[in-house]
């Protein structure tokens, strides 16, 4: 077995991805999200736009590592039709992306060299 040293998790991102024809989908889960884990999470701004590496539309939820199998376990039975992309925050944002994700429904390649 080969490890390698590692920055501990501090927190986690899941951002929700949705396009034109699934935004009130999105917008309709982000509001169950805020009633049901609200009290657990934080919840980033809806953008309509492609931000950072994130090759659709999405938001943000922001977690801390001791609510990740509760939020995951939560996401992963309601998410529906949309894809969620879950990453950890250990300050090596290259590598929490892209080696280090996770994802509900299906993947989609991120824009990376906007993490350079």
């Amino acid at each position: 077995m080969h490890t390698t040293a590692s920055s501990p998790v501090t927190s986690w991102h899941a951002h929700v991805y949705f396009n034109a024809s699934t935004r009130d989908i999105a917008w309709k889960l982000r509001e169950e999200i805020a009633s049901r884990l609200g009290n657990t999470l934080q919840i980033g701004r809806f953008h309509e736009k492609t931000v950072g590496p994130h090759p659709q539309w999405s938001y943000q939820l922001a977690f801390e590592p001791g609510q990740f199998a509760a939020i995951v376990e939560w996401l992963t039975l309601n998410h529906g039709s949309l894809d969620i992309f879950i990453h950890p925050n250990t300050g090596d944002a290259l590598r929490d992306h892209r080696d280090a994700a996770i994802w509900i429904g299906h993947s989609h390649e991120l824009v990376l060299n906007n993490l350079l």
